[in-house]
């Protein structure tokens, strides 16, 4: 309830559950864009993309023997995926910023970060808030990438870990199976999220359980969104097209975007094989209602016999200093 206008404050969502013009930056960043226009058109205040949408999560990595050393395909394939990551200083979402723009929406959005404060040439799996004015306003780096991922994907840092606020929602986010990590989400939790964005490839199977269970935790709305991929959607310009189509099989990701209430009932149950953009609208009294008898970091918390630790601080491997007299 909003004492200033007895009304009760609510939160227009959308879920873009798309498949991406797979390891196709250009046109990947199109079809983006043309979602962030459906959902402004629906009245959404915010957005959110699956993980590593932008320009595609790597599944090749698990039927094209990834982990053969010194392999040529394996090499020319990591090379196409670094040339269509996204440099963030160079100015590559700036379609999607001033698409937040001028369109007042926010954005939660799953990309292929090469960053170039680690040297240019790695890659991480980040999820980006983007504000209403188009300010990009933190970068999370997957903290541990999963399994095969670590053959494309360093591991990130906990920089991104934070909240933002859009009215009195405090709106957080993880990639995938950081979602299971307690930790990870304690320190959002600490940090007053009450809608947690939960950022995946695509498969039911890993957020059915999960989700009501982080709504129920955290006491909060939880926003799970998921992309698709099946094999007859790769473009035919893929590097080794053939031996990847070949190889893999006909669904690589089935959806299962969802929302959870607080007190961890389906508000959206997953959606699965469905592209579109699926609207829900969160209310805050909601969350307060469930708070009333557990609030994991709150009322509920014993700060003087348990605490965590967040290092925040961007890892990089050179720390520049310099001598102005020279």
């Amino acid at each position: 309830m909003n004492s200033n206008t007895g009304k009760r404050e609510t939160l227009q969502v959308a879920m873009a559950q798309m498949a991406p013009v797979w390891l196709d930056k250009a046109r990947t960043l199109e079809k983006i864009c043309d979602y962030i226009s459906q959902a402004a058109k629906a009245k959404c205040r915010l957005v959110v993309f699956g993980e590593a949408l932008l320009p595609g999560y790597p599944f090749w990595l698990s039927f094209t023997h990834g982990s053969k050393f010194e392999s040529q395909m394996q090499k020319e394939i990591h090379a196409h995926y670094i040339a269509n990551s996204i440099s963030i200083e160079k100015g590559d979402l700036e379609p999607i910023c001033r698409m937040a723009r001028e369109n007042s929406i926010s954005i939660y959005l799953g990309c292929i970060e090469r960053a170039t404060d680690r040297g240019g040439h790695s890659l991480y799996c980040s999820l980006l808030f983007i504000n209403e004015k188009g300010q990009i306003q933190s970068v999370h780096r997957k903290l541990q990438p999963t399994y095969e991922e670590r053959l494309a994907w360093a591991p990130g840092d906990g920089n991104g870990l934070t909240v933002h606020d859009i009215g009195s929602f405090k709106l957080g986010g993880l990639n995938c199976w950081e979602n299971w990590m307690p930790l990870a989400r304690t320190a959002l939790y600490g940090q007053g999220e009450n809608v947690h964005i939960a950022v995946w490839p695509g498969a039911v199977r890993n957020m059915k359980d999960i989700i009501p269970f982080i709504a129920r935790e955290g006491r909060s709305f939880v926003i799970s969104v998921s992309g698709i991929m099946h094999k007859s959607m790769f473009p035919t310009d893929l590097p080794y097209y053939q031996h990847i189509y070949d190889s893999a099989p006909e669904e690589l990701a089935d959806g299962g975007s969802c929302i959870c209430r607080p007190n961890g009932e389906w508000l959206i149950p997953p959606i699965k094989n469905e592209e579109g953009i699926f609207t829900a609208t969160l209310e805050l009294t909601e969350i307060y209602q469930e708070r009333q008898n557990f609030d994991s970091c709150g009322h509920y918390s014993r700060p003087d016999v348990t605490k965590l630790i967040l290092n925040k601080e961007r890892q990089q491997i050179i720390d520049f200093k310099s001598n102005q007299n020279l």
